[in-house]
């Protein structure tokens, strides 16, 4: 079982702590972010009187996942350019084990190469 799930030494946890703590920030920051930004939005259409043309949060974090997709596999997220197709590869075999193995999805992931 400690082949699978090593124990950690007291300075590998106290690592793992830290890490665990930024992940909670960052995803708390990102979570924020995306509600003041469809919030935002859909102020700005209504004074406009565009009450029926504002996106959804799910489209806004598709932007955000779009953007780190790129940072990720190293393109840049305006042009797309520049991106190293074997992360890509990886990140989106990674989706697609999550979909199946997670959310019952009924999809085959990419073999590994």
């Amino acid at each position: 079982m400690t082949d699978n799930c090593p124990v950690l030494t007291p300075a590998e946890r106290q690592i793992a702590d830290v890490i665990k703590r930024a992940d909670r920030t960052l995803a708390s920051a990102v979570s924020l972010a995306l509600e003041e930004a469809a919030k935002q939005v859909a102020e700005d259409m209504r004074a406009i009187g565009q009450h029926d043309a504002t996106p959804v949060l799910q489209y806004f974090a598709s932007v955000v996942h779009q953007r780190m997709y790129c940072l990720m596999c190293g393109a840049d997220p305006d042009t797309f350019e520049g991106g190293n197709p074997d992360i890509a590869y990886h990140v989106i075999r990674n989706s697609q084990n999550i979909a199946k193995n997670y959310w019952s999805a009924d999809i085959e992931p990419y073999p590994p190469r």
